[in-house]
């Protein structure tokens, strides 16, 4: 294990997130608020913090590995939680600590879930900063940094792997850092079509802004009571749309900048996705027919729904804890599915259940015949057993994990239904569930245990288990 280097690393991050909190103080200062100050010392925690780190752990080498990565990948994202907590406590509009630990996290993983009753009482600058952790955390607070960061090891793309969603990441070009810089080109332009079509449809500047942050990272946190309800037909249709692009694989908006429009089109899982998206709708909009008025506002109200749950952002434009249950087990099935692999959504991913699918049919048909040879195939090459074998780990954890999640807030006083959707949605980092933490609704009535609990399912959930129970191992600080 190089020490040295994984302290350094997290120096950087502190120093980053330093950086990142000049902008809600940037905010509260033009809103002349006094939670200024809140973020004024936690900019000075960070500063320390990473001073210290960067200039008492000057690493001899700067190679990292599969193990450096996993520490780096845990402890960084740890610190940006509790560090991204402190203004909401300092400032006293989060009184209690895990509360502003449970909401910060929810933040970075995408999450969406709040304990906040009263959110359209918050102030401007902490407003800004709950909405940027989702585009912060959207991409990966890691390849964030590697994008910045020269003199960082190339084999930091174990860091890529340990970070980014999905059954597989690769390069899109030789070096890692350039990799890290061409996905986040991407995000940034993506995040600001959107705040331009948001604006064209009349929405305020702040709030473009901030649900842009939200759909972009699909986490979903809102600044209005209803969510998205209380705005115009066509800023629904909007945000509902870019939900599903941010759903999307980031590799295929790079295919179609290099102009590989045929390598997108063949892609299993983007069409497999696009099948699950509209036979939802197409499912869920006749069950709840009668319940508005006209196609479009059933068709708006569906669509809307559909790509804010598979994609796991969380926002809502109606109650859909009222539909009824058939729409409402579709939705639930949409949370563990989420979006594509190397997207900023949440869930097993398309792409895994895919593999998954195509692993039960091939030991199906060796039952018919055992001396057959049978490959699986994805967008037309071979899945290698290596790859087979760890998407089949990572669903029987999956699901250990949910059960355990589940069995724990079950010691408490809620319903099978509320514990059962809150487990799904925070370790899929979709936010709102169904009953008492449906989307009209929040977490604040659980305990602290619980929200504790949560919240590590949610780390769980968006660094995809194994970095963080690896990275939580102290056998991984061992030099050998």
């Amino acid at each position: 294990m190089n020490r040295r280097m994984v302290l350094n690393t997290i120096g950087h991050i502190a120093l980053a997130e330093a950086a990142l909190l000049a902008l809600p103080l940037i905010v509260s200062f033009l809103y002349k608020e006094a939670c200024a100050y809140a973020f004024l010392i936690t900019i000075g925690i960070c500063l320390s913090t990473g001073l210290i780190l960067k200039f008492t752990t000057r690493p001899g080498t700067k190679v990292i590995y599969a193990k450096e990565s996993f520490a780096i990948v845990t402890y960084a994202w740890l610190l940006m939680a509790l560090f991204g907590a402190l203004p909401f406590v300092i400032s006293g509009e989060i009184p209690s600590y895990v509360d502003a630990f449970f909401e910060t996290v929810s933040g970075f993983t995408t999450t969406g879930a709040s304990i906040l009753t009263d959110i359209e009482s918050m102030s401007h600058g902490l407003l800004f900063w709950r909405s940027f952790t989702h585009w912060i955390g959207g991409m990966g607070v890691l390849v964030f940094v590697m994008a910045l960061i020269p003199n960082i090891s190339d084999r930091s793309i174990h860091i890529m792997r340990a970070e980014m969603p999905g059954p597989e990441v690769g390069k899109l070009l030789p070096k890692a850092r350039d990799t890290a810089k061409i996905l986040y080109l991407i995000y940034v332009v993506l995040t600001a079509v959107e705040i331009v079509m948001l604006l064209c449809g009349g929405m305020p500047l702040f709030d473009s802004i901030v649900h842009a942050f939200g759909t972009a990272g699909t986490g979903g946190f809102g600044i209005k009571a209803d969510s998205i309800a209380g705005y115009s037909p066509y800023l629904q249709w909007v945000i509902a749309i870019f939900m599903l692009v941010f759903a999307l694989n980031f590799n295929l908006f790079y295919l179609v900048l290099v102009g590989k429009i045929k390598s997108v089109l063949k892609s299993t899982e983007l069409w497999c996705f696009v099948s699950i998206v509209l036979l939802s709708i197409g499912v869920i909009a006749i069950n709840i027919y009668k319940m508005y008025d006209g196609i479009e506002e059933v068709l708006r109200m569906t669509t809307f729904q559909v790509s804010s749950i598979i994609s796991t952002t969380g926002y809502a434009t109606t109650d859909f804890d009222l539909w009824p249950g058939l729409s409402k087990s579709i939705l639930m099935l949409l949370m563990v599915i989420g979006g594509c692999a190397g997207s900023t959504a949440g869930g097993l991913k398309v792409s895994r259940v895919i593999i998954l699918i195509k692993s039960v049919l091939r030991e199906l048909k060796k039952l018919l015949h055992p001396r057959s040879v049978r490959i699986v195939k994805l967008d037309g090459k071979r899945v290698d057993e290596q790859t087979l074998s760890g998407t089949a780990s990572y669903f029987v954890i999956y699901a250990i994990i949910v059960i355990g999640i589940f069995i724990l807030l079950s010691i408490g006083p809620f319903s099978i239904e509320t514990n059962l959707s809150a487990t799904l949605a925070c370790f899929n980092n979709i936010g709102p569930g169904f009953a008492t933490v449906g989307p009209t609704l929040s977490y604040a009535e659980y305990s602290a245990f619980s929200k504790i609990l949560l919240s590590l399912a949610m780390l769980l959930g968006r660094l995809e288990i194994f970095p963080l129970i690896l990275g939580l191992n102290p056998l991984i600080w061992k030099k050998r």
